[in-house]
């Protein structure tokens, strides 16, 4: 943990514990993910900076440490906040693709 907030290495750990196929990536400021699905349920943590998922109700914020689960064929979008943002997402065991 560094000042309370776990750190990516351990947020890598936890989200490892209950997904499949994890992987980081990472976007610059501004940046626009036009609205899309995945057939099966999405778990993300951001890392460092922010993105808001926008959700056909409503919208996600996300910062640094905190988590977000999608279930399989959500739609949704994203627009990547002021900072850029790296994050890390895999594919949850109960819904992952066989």
């Amino acid at each position: 943990m560094v000042g309370g907030m776990a750190s990516a290495e351990e947020l890598m750990e936890r989200l490892r514990r209950e997904a499949d196929g994890c992987y980081q990536w990472s976007n610059r400021p501004g940046y626009v993910y036009a609205e899309h699905t995945h057939p099966y349920q999405k778990v993300l943590y951001c890392t460092a900076g922010s993105i808001t998922f926008t959700l056909r109700d409503r919208e996600i914020r996300l910062g640094p440490g905190d988590r977000m689960v999608l279930p399989p064929n959500t739609p949704h979008g994203a627009v990547v906040g002021a900072e850029g943002v790296t994050c890390i997402e895999g594919r949850g065991r109960n819904m992952a693709a066989r």
